[in-house]
């Protein structure tokens, strides 16, 4: 079983839920971490002590408060942890279950688990745990049917950002120039024009807004 774990989650309640968990799989050594920075720093310390955590469970969305943070969310996180200490073990426990965030997080092959916080969320957590423990991986039985949707189209990386820039109200011509700036290819809008009409008529909407309000509804972005 693992030795030493790290807790990364805001929320006071879910915190003792997790500890209680943990005290009952036996396992000696636990911390947790309200704040993505004070993670990081915990695991910075932990490797350089040579007493690396085996296993982080992370939240994906920690709010704001007066406390300035580098890191501000859980998905950035895991990806820098994930780069310090390769061997590191990271579960998901999360309420988000967006299709794109799912997909996108496996991919990055930064994670052996996801759980999603839901009325089952603390058992789904300890199989989890006992799973990873075992070199398998998991995903609790609603991220299963998030992955399994045939809604899951997937999107790439320029979609998405082209699309999250229509959602907010920008122009073509404000895209065009964003990713120009950004070193964002393709960035001509005869490229953001084209797909944006291919999208419309792969969903069947009349117009962009149309569009978007259909992906929303899928939850796709």
């Amino acid at each position: 079983m693992f030795r030493k774990v790290l807790v990364a989650e805001d929320m006071d309640s879910i915190n003792l839920a997790v500890s209680g968990l943990l005290k009952d799989l036996e396992i000696e050594k636990v911390e947790h971490a309200q704040y993505c920075d004070e993670a990081w720093l915990l695991t910075k310390k932990a490797l350089l002590e040579g007493e690396p955590f085996d296993l982080l469970i992370c939240d994906l969305s920690f709010k704001n408060d007066h406390r300035t943070q580098k890191i501000n969310s859980g998905k950035e996180l895991i990806s820098i942890l994930k780069k310090e200490d390769p061997e590191l073990k990271i579960l998901v426990n999360s309420i988000e279950d967006h299709p794109q965030t799912v997909r996108d997080l496996w991919e990055s092959g930064n994670i052996n688990g996801y759980i999603c916080k839901d009325r089952h969320g603390m058992r789904d957590l300890q199989e989890a745990i006992l799973a990873v423990n075992r070199g398998e991986k998991y995903n609790s039985a609603r991220i299963e049917n998030v992955l399994k949707s045939n809604n899951m189209l997937i999107l790439g990386d320029w979609e998405m950002e082209m699309l999250k820039a229509v959602a907010t109200g920008h122009t073509q011509e404000d895209i065009q120039e964003d990713f120009k700036n950004r070193n964002i290819s393709p960035s001509s809008k005869s490229s953001i024009e084209k797909r944006l009409k291919e999208l419309r008529e792969e969903f069947g909407a009349n117009t962009t807004p149309h569009l978007v309000g259909i992906l929303k509804d899928l939850k796709l972005i």
